[in-house]
């Protein structure tokens, strides 16, 4: 799956901030850019990962595709 990063590097300190426009709140950084790949692609793994839930006993679970 592909997903759009936007990468900027702060001009005082060098660092990288990478976020991901299509996941609200998916942000990461890096000392370089190639860090800062690194890490924005675990944080928008970490992001899609389904959180547990509970269920009430009899609730009925379906997966859709979009």
């Amino acid at each position: 799956m592909k997903w759009r990063v936007i990468l900027e590097q702060d001009v005082e300190t060098g660092d990288w901030a990478a976020w991901c426009p299509e996941l609200p709140g998916c942000t990461s950084a890096g000392v370089t850019e190639a860090e800062a790949l690194t890490n924005i692609r675990e944080a928008i793994e970490l992001y899609l990962q389904p959180d547990a839930i509970n269920l009430d006993p009899g609730a009925v679970t379906r997966e859709i595709v979009v």
